[in-house]
């Protein structure tokens, strides 16, 4: 548990109604959901589509890198000991043996008072050990370049790459669990794989329900909203490394919410928004009970109270679905402290929770009702350097540009009645420690 609830640390005392025995924490309810996924199976992916993805077996280099001792730069390769006394003063004049382009192998080796004209990146050749850059010579000066004056004494192995000094053939380059980042990617093709072993991405299955939507880009009509949720959702789905599948929004009745889910019999999750909560049209709840094991659950949170999980059988395939609530908040929140988990575990990924920092509140934040409070803020540094947390004047779980101004969730243990003004507290942060080091710092 990444939340510790400890009330007597906000000095408030508890109040009795407002204890919810028949709802479940977040956490007994993240538990529930995670005890129902697996890891996927592996497969080889193209090193181009594994970005995220996580490495299922460790992985080993054939090569070395470099393969060989190359040039760090455009310059000569020379023979440490010929440089001893060089100088801008006294040059030592070596001769030119040979140009070697990058990609090109050297034809001869070097002998004492020779060098051979190289490029970044081409093989040294045999008995050379060092480079001169070709600023340090003078190479402009001169329109015979069958002879070269060099500047400098140079350090062993100056400028020069060494075989292997990357990556040794035999090693781990890089590790079963590692989650793929551009740069292993690099790593991969620069061993010259083309594909790695990975866990698969999931697919999800996404779906809104209601016969008040209408899809973005379709004629606005009197009663009738755009369906937002299933496109947060989706690109929420998205950044969480796995793959979306969208489905056209279904209405309030058993045969069409029937029709739409059949749509997602490839799918290893689905997530459905609206229809979980007490007051929404039976058919969802029916559907949903008919073709599988679903419950219904409170969760001692809010927003997202309403929650339903459990597992549909479609054409025989038994799926995971997830329901949100409708509110397009509360379906933002509910998938982040859910959804978002189930999809990590499925990748293969370890625990990962957003971070949890302190910041001072700007103004009070008020308990309603004795459950675990998510209230939207913006946290910034004010002209004393001290994290202020500032409340998004409107909390309502209807308001979707809250989450567009905030970027933390101040959190109120439940039972606690206010945070005051002046209080410093925990607010959980929308984005990883790397990507807010500017509030941070």
């Amino acid at each position: 548990m990444h939340l510790l609830e400890n009330n007597k640390a906000y000095g408030k005392k508890i109040k009795k109604s407002h204890y919810h025995a028949d709802m479940l924490s977040v956490e007994e309810a993240r538990r529930k959901i995670l005890s129902k996924f697996s890891k996927l199976e592996t497969e080889k992916t193209p090193i181009l589509k594994s970005l995220g993805n996580v490495i299922s077996q460790d992985i080993l280099s054939q090569i070395d890198v470099p393969p060989w001792n190359n040039s760090a730069m455009d310059g000569y390769a020379v023979i440490k000991k010929d440089l001893l006394r060089a100088s801008e003063e006294d040059m030592v004049y070596l001769k030119v043996v040979e140009e070697i382009a990058a990609g090109q192998i050297p034809r001869k080796s070097l002998n004492n008072g020779e060098t051979s004209r190289i490029m970044t990146g081409a093989p040294i050749p045999q008995n050379a050990d060092a480079v001169v850059p070709f600023e340090d010579t003078n190479e402009l000066e001169r329109n015979n370049l069958e002879e070269i004056g060099i500047k400098i004494n140079v350090d062993h192995y100056e400028n020069i790459r060494k075989k292997s000094e990357d990556i040794k053939n035999g090693s781990v380059i890089l590790n079963k669990g590692t989650i793929i980042t551009s740069a292993s990617i690099g790593l991969l093709a620069s061993i010259g794989l083309n594909t790695v072993p990975t866990i698969r991405k999931p697919i999800v299955g996404i779906l809104s329900t209601g016969n008040e939507l209408i899809e973005p880009g379709q004629k606005n009509e009197p009663g009738k909203i755009f369906n937002s949720n299933s496109y947060t959702i989706t690109s929420l789905i998205d950044s969480y490394g796995a793959v979306p599948k969208l489905q056209t929004h279904a209405q309030d009745n058993i045969e069409d919410l029937e029709k739409k889910l059949l749509n997602f019999i490839d799918v290893d999750l689905i997530i459905t928004s609206a229809g979980v909560s007490k007051g929404d049209y039976d058919v969802v709840k029916d559907v949903l009970n008919k073709n599988g094991d679903i419950n219904f659950w409170s969760v001692n949170m809010r927003p997202a109270k309403p929650l339903a999980f459990g597992i549909i059988s479609l054409n025989n395939k038994k799926i995971p679905l997830l329901g949100l609530p409708g509110n397009p908040v509360s379906a933002m929140i509910a998938l982040e402290k859910f959804g978002r988990y189930a999809i990590d575990k499925m990748m293969g990924k370890s625990i990962r929770h957003k971070p949890i920092i302190k910041a001072f509140l700007d103004s009070d934040i008020i308990n309603h009702d004795g459950r675990r409070l998510y209230a939207r803020v913006t946290v910034f540094r004010d002209s004393h350097s001290k994290l202020i947390a500032k409340p998004i004047n409107n909390q309502s779980s209807g308001v979707l540009t809250s989450m567009q101004e905030a970027n933390g969730l101040a959190i109120c243990p439940s039972d606690i009645d206010i945070l005051n003004k002046g209080q410093e507290i925990d607010v959980e942060m929308f984005n990883r420690k790397e990507d807010i080091s500017e509030i941070l710092n």
